[in-house]
């Protein structure tokens, strides 16, 4: 015979079968709106240019992949093409990750232009229509990871890319970049970028202050190293934006403002006023010598007496970017950010490790255990009840 505790379970779930939701969903069942929405209880994952462990980064199946895993947030970088079309691309060169070298017709497109204060020659996205971008694919950056997927995927539009998200089975984030909005502006005639940037976004429903009704809908957040890009745009939509932070060496490429200055107290005091967060590259706020991390730096201490979030970039599995300190066991790495320094997200290209740690660590799915608790109490009510 079947126990009291059984029964009960099978009653409720039968209840709930009957009502407007059901208790769980499953992902081919859901629609716009009963969607699992995004979860905001615990540090967020954010997807660097995807799944890009996986799979040759900033592409459908990259993206695709990093929501398989449980991304919060799939990241991407925006540029534009000579048509001024918004592309996903990371570099504003397409030698290292594309196959352009082997386009004989686009020989004659090399050229030599100034990027941050540096000459770099190579082909560049500015100089390409998006047609012929698209006849390109994609390869995987490094050469440690896997190079089966070279040349099956093509460069894609920032609204495929938003496509992407919406279509998701649950509410899925992003978090595209203005990416060097001084050199695009210089090369791409037209609408200003990050105008057209912004617009992008509008034109697809994103809007809202963090954590507004909103933006739980559709999450964004907008990212820059250009602090004249964020300020820019704030008086054009009111979504989250963070304030990325190279290393110490690196200075701003717009306002060549040092590491130094854009940490201080008195800018994080003036830039909060734009911004509900900084990404810093993760070995400013941790320094590490010889393969080993040192004494954290009072950086996201700061940043949150700023009532600021951190989202520190970049981490990855392999042994080479991993600290001696975490035994090249990348979940150390992740339990020593989020509860020994306390940060808000983590750019990650291992999206589906970051997923297993929180889900192992902090379940997203506890109202389950609630669920059990609550009919454990029903039980004994009826027990009583019956034999009172």
């Amino acid at each position: 015979m079947a126990s009291p505790r059984l029964v009960l379970l099978v009653f409720l779930l039968l209840l709930v079968g009957c009502s407007a939701r059901p208790l769980f969903p499953l992902p081919s069942r859901r629609n716009d709106r009963n969607r699992q929405p995004l979860q905001t209880f615990r540090p967020y994952n954010i997807a660097h240019r995807g799944s890009n462990g996986e799979i040759p980064e900033e592409t459908t199946a990259a993206y695709m992949r990093a929501i398989e895993e449980g991304t919060d947030f799939i990241e991407t970088d925006i540029l534009a093409s000579k048509d001024g079309v918004l592309i996903c691309f990371h570099d504003v060169t397409l030698d290292d990750t594309t196959d352009i070298a082997s386009h004989k017709e686009f020989s004659n497109r090399k050229r030599t232009y100034e990027v941050q204060g540096f000459n770099i020659t190579g082909y560049f996205t500015v100089d390409f229509t998006l047609e012929e971008l698209k006849s390109l694919r994609v390869k995987q950056r490094y050469a440690f990871r896997d190079q089966q997927y070279n040349g099956k995927f093509s460069i894609i539009t920032f609204e495929e890319f938003i496509s992407i998200a919406l279509d998701a089975p649950r509410v899925v984030g992003i978090y595209p970049e203005i990416k060097n909005p001084v050199f695009i502006n210089q090369h791409v005639s037209g609408k200003r970028f990050e105008d057209e940037f912004v617009e992008t976004l509008k034109k697809y429903g994103y809007r809202g202050s963090y954590l507004s009704k909103q933006w739980l809908k559709q999450p964004a957040f907008i990212q820059s190293f250009a602090p004249t890009s964020l300020i820019h745009i704030s008086n054009q939509t009111d979504l989250p934006k963070i304030f990325l932070i190279d290393d110490t060496k690196t200075p701003t490429q717009d306002t060549n403002q040092s590491f130094w200055e854009i940490t201080s107290d008195e800018y994080l005091d003036y830039i909060k006023e734009y911004v509900v967060g900084i990404g810093p590259w993760k070995d400013t706020l941790v320094i590490a010598s010889i393969y080993y991390i040192q004494t954290p730096t009072d950086l996201v201490a700061r940043a949150h007496a700023h009532n600021l979030q951190v989202h520190p970039y970049t981490y990855r599995n392999e042994n080479k970017f991993l600290h001696f300190n975490f035994s090249q066991d990348p979940y150390n790495e992740y339990d020593y950010w989020i509860n020994k320094i306390g940060v808000d997200g983590l750019f990650t290209d291992f999206t589906g490790s970051l997923h297993q740690y929180q889900e192992w660590t902090s379940p997203f799915s506890s109202g389950e255990k609630d669920a059990y608790k609550l009919l454990d109490k029903i039980h004994a009510m009826i027990t009583k009840f019956k034999h009172g």
